[in-house]
């Protein structure tokens, strides 16, 4: 019944394949359980409730993008989004009630751009050449995050960015397991990843690393931040902008993110990702929920790529994700077990994957590999997808406008470039 819905056979895989591409993908991106209620407790909002929100947002968005687009992507409230409705609270003064109305607002115009089919078009008029640079620039991204989860890659004031400690024993941990995973999948072992992570996290505890919990049940306070939010005062004309950068930042990030993790997938048919306008609703109406319940936009995670990369191709894979979310509402603590250095190994592994798109991007004709390589650099130097995608757009719209080709550019592509640099003129961001 199940490999009938979600057609296992057409897309060639198996229910304990999907099963633990789900499983590894929910423990690449748990930590947002942890992370976001901290995050937004910096804007007042009650860790307890933000954390019930988190799972319910994830759950629900994830779902949808299951049962109804049939893909194996994963979402959730979107880190970078969490950090800017701090800066929204602290910067203008305003409640986190307030800002959670900008976020149901912001949803909504989510909900209408993809009933309207906007966002459809907008991912269809992107070129091979982009659509490939951004698999890759955000195979670089979530490299690079795991490095930093591993403290091999530390923060630097002159440099920006330099070596760690290698002796730190959570380095010494992620390295053992980068180097364990690796061999794993050399051999070609099922569910290598996922079999990492969970070795990785034993040896953990061993260490001293990261410790069982004094309790493994606990229901977090969920009315604390239960429809608390104030869409009235959001309509405020003074919000305009902010409600402009949640919209702007969320849809290029899921676009930027459906089209690299769908190339790394072979989900694209002739140039287009099917069922696109139902992947875009699930975002949406996660969001939506998100507010209602207490936290900050949903959006699609790269660190879905790491289910693809282990045989994952079908929406089950989101619904496991949807249901372990639902599960950590009351066993949190247990989730909380896994630490980021045995969750690096995995998104390292996974950008090395997502790196064999590079050889598909037209390097030999400049018009397209430099827009191509600004897409991909950007990415992780400004640790945000949105932003590549758009420098990707900006410079391919002009190079090929001033080389004499802007004939076979997309009209999209030109409307976006200009939309997105009016935004750095006059936002900023």
């Amino acid at each position: 019944m199940i490999s009938k819905i979600f057609k296992f056979d057409e897309l060639q895989t198996n229910l304990s394949r999907e099963i633990i591409a789900g499983l590894t993908t929910f423990m690449t991106m748990a930590y947002i359980i942890f992370v976001n209620p901290i995050i937004l407790s910096n804007a007042g909002m009650p860790e307890g409730g933000v954390l019930f929100a988190t799972c319910i947002s994830a759950a629900f968005a994830s779902l949808i993008m299951g049962i109804w687009a049939n893909y194996p992507f994963a979402l959730a409230p979107g880190m970078g989004m969490n950090a800017y409705f701090v800066c929204v609270c602290q910067n203008m003064n305003i409640s986190w009630e307030v800002a959670l109305g900008l976020v149901f607002i912001s949803g909504i115009c989510f909900l209408f751009l993809t009933i309207t089919k906007i966002r459809t078009m907008i991912l269809k008029s992107i070129p091979d050449t982009l659509i490939y640079a951004t698999s890759v620039g955000i195979g670089l991204f979530i490299a690079f995050i795991g490095l930093q989860y591993a403290k091999i890659i530390i923060f630097n004031k002159i440099t920006f960015v330099a070596l760690g400690n290698l002796l730190n024993k959570e380095t010494l941990l992620a390295i053992f397991g980068l180097f364990l995973t690796s061999a794993f999948i050399v051999r070609r072992i099922k569910g290598a990843i996922f079999l990492g992570i969970i070795i990785t996290t034993g040896l953990a505890i061993c260490m001293g690393i990261t410790h069982f919990p004094s309790s493994l049940i606990e229901l977090p306070n969920w009315k604390s931040t239960f429809l608390k939010l104030d869409i009235v005062s959001a309509f405020k004309l003074g919000f305009l902008n902010i409600i402009f950068v949640f919209l702007f930042v969320d849809l290029f990030d899921t676009i930027g993110t459906l089209a690299g993790v769908g190339a790394q997938g072979n989900f694209y048919k002739n140039g287009d990702l099917p069922r696109s306008d139902r992947a875009f609703l699930a975002d949406a109406g996660g969001t939506i929920i998100g507010s209602l319940f207490g936290t900050s936009t949903v959006t699609t995670y790269i660190e879905s790529a790491s289910g693809i990369a282990i045989g994952g191709r079908s929406g089950f894979v989101s619904v496991v994700v949807a249901f372990l979310f639902l599960v950590s509402i009351f066993f949190s603590p247990i989730v909380e077990i896994i630490p980021k250095a045995a969750t690096a190994p995995a998104l390292i592994l996974v950008g090395s994957f997502m790196m064999q798109n590079i050889s598909k991007i037209y390097w030999n004709d400049p018009s397209e590999g430099i827009p191509a390589f600004l897409t991909i650099i950007t990415m992780p130097l400004t640790y945000s997808i949105a932003i590549g995608l758009s420098v990707g757009f900006i410079s391919y719209a002009l190079i090929k406008f001033l080389s004499g080709e802007g004939y076979s550019v997309h009209w999209l592509v030109y409307l976006l470039s200009f939309l997105f640099i009016l935004r750095y003129v006059f936002l900023g961001v």
